[in-house]
């Protein structure tokens, strides 16, 4: 598995900005068969995909956050990252930077970082 350690998460008012960062590691195979992604997970709700990075470079987000959240990654799949701006309340949660391999999220996962919007 794909070793993954998140940075970044924080407090903030509403409107505020966040950068998470994703330190990964360790791929088992070639990191140009891997996607990486953010998921996040609010208390008693199912963890979510926020955005991912596809096998071509191309980004893909969740509704809620389209226009808010930029996710970027090197080159070589080192460092993950998410812009967040404009965050709102229902943004809080803990997020997750995950590897997939050939885009198959579920096997590999960082231990979460909490980001904390208050209105």
């Amino acid at each position: 598995q794909v070793r993954l350690v998140e940075s970044g998460g924080g407090s903030v008012q509403t409107g505020g900005s966040l950068r998470l960062s994703c330190a990964a590691s360790g791929y088992p195979y070639s990191y140009s068969r891997y996607c990486l992604g953010w998921f996040r997970q609010a208390p008693g709700k199912e963890r979510e995909r926020v955005a991912f990075i596809n096998l071509g470079g191309a980004a893909n987000y969740a509704d809620s956050v389209k226009g808010r959240f930029t996710i970027s990654q090197d080159n070589a799949k080192n460092t993950l990252y998410l812009q967040m701006n404009s965050l709102k309340p229902e943004d809080t949660a803990m997020y997750y930077c995950a590897a997939g391999l050939m885009c198959s999220f579920g096997r590999s996962w960082g231990q979460g970082t909490q980001v904390t919007v208050s209105s």
